[in-house]
């Protein structure tokens, strides 16, 4: 029965699960047009719950208010205040428009066909454009915050012997981010890997279930190249940044120590607790990034393996649904809990409730500290 309409099929017939006819799949709901691009792996799935379609409706929706709202602020925030516009500060913003397009190219196609019958409501070219983008932004993401972390490393265990982060450097990065992201995204197009409908079959993404060497070898170098590589990075950032701050404490306590004083600290040691305090809200995205995005990055190596055992519709859909998520939580971990952009939410958006003091700093203070202290 394959003219079948999505949800409103539900109730029909008595036996078969949730109204629907035995024998009914999942591909049943997919427009003529656009079967072509599924693959045969899915034709074994019976239709889902309906209730699915629309909670993961309904969840989408929320995560593009927030992923608007939250990545909209960060970018608004930046435009609007002169003492945001630091390098470090280009690569977060380059994170948040990354995040904010993300979520403003797919969560309407998604939530549209999640209302709309729970089936693929557009053209077989719009789902390869849908993947696409979300294979551009995804990626930049990632690399953005490869990015973000080389800068925290650089500044708090190189100090003023590393090379300094200019605008010009922080462009190209955002550049290199963009470069990388698009030119791994346009191969399926050429050839080189494919974009198809997965999960229940309302959204589109990799292809990383087919077999065949040219689809294969696609994804092996995604997975490396976009997930594995950067991730290297980003832990080995951290864990020298982690050990710079041990030792860091650890020779002040010992300096303290010695002249027989209960605390040691300076102008640069204030600076430091200030790159710290970056550092740690640095690392919790980061770790949330990995808690959002390595579940689907596993289904999508098991796919490549070949091993289809738990590459369910919904085991496929709640993952990538997860991913989607970390979009969300960037803007508010860096706006909230940065003293900087809290100043400029007080200073900018007195109705937001935020009420942060700007500290001052002694004369004596360096330009480069102060320079720091905004980063």
């Amino acid at each position: 029965m394959t003219n079948a309409t999505g949800p409103s099929m539900a109730f029909y017939g008595q036996e078969a699960s949730f109204g629907y006819p035995a024998g009914m799949t999942v591909v049943d709901f997919v427009p003529e047009e656009i079967k072509h691009l599924v693959h045969q792996h899915w034709y074994s799935f019976p239709p889902v719950n309906p209730m699915w379609h629309y909670l993961l409706g309904v969840i989408y929706i929320f995560l593009g208010f927030f992923s608007i709202v939250g990545n909209g602020l960060v970018i608004y925030l930046f435009m609007k205040s002169k003492e945001l516009k630091s390098p470090a500060n280009i690569l977060i913003v380059n994170l948040a428009l990354s995040d904010l397009i993300m979520l403003t190219t797919n969560f309407p196609p998604f939530a549209y066909n999640c209302f709309m019958g729970g089936k693929w409501m557009f053209s077989a070219f719009f789902c390869e454009l849908y993947a696409a983008l979300g294979a551009v932004t995804g990626v930049c993401s990632i690399w953005s915050l490869v990015m973000i972390s080389w800068d925290r490393y650089n500044i708090i265990c190189n100090s003023f012997n590393g090379p300094k982060l200019t605008k010009g450097k922080a462009m190209g990065m955002c550049l290199f981010c963009w470069a990388m992201a698009i030119g791994w995204a346009l191969p399926p197009f050429f050839g080189w890997g494919k974009y198809i409908p997965e999960g229940i079959l309302d959204s589109c993404s990799y292809d990383y279930i087919s077999q065949d060497f040219n689809t294969k070898s696609y994804n092996m170098c995604i997975i490396f190249f976009d997930f594995c590589f950067p991730a290297t990075i980003i832990i080995g950032s951290y864990v020298f940044i982690v050990k710079a701050i041990y030792a860091h404490e650890k020779a002040m306590r010992e300096q303290a120590k010695k002249m027989n004083v209960s605390n040691l600290r300076s102008n640069e040691a204030e600076s430091q607790r200030a790159e710290i305090r970056i550092a740690k809200t640095a690392i919790a995205n980061v770790c949330l990034w990995f808690a959002c995005w390595a579940p689907y990055a596993c289904i999508t190596i098991q796919g490549v393996s070949g091993n289809y055992q738990n590459i369910t519709p919904l085991v496929t859909m709640l993952p990538a649904l997860l991913a989607k998520s970390a979009s969300c939580y960037n803007p508010f971990v860096y706006a909230i809990s940065h003293p900087k952009y809290r100043l400029a939410i007080t200073k900018h958006m007195p109705w937001f409730c935020v009420h942060e003091t700007e500290r001052k700093t002694d004369d004596n203070q360096s330009n480069t500290t102060v320079t720091n202290e905004k980063a």
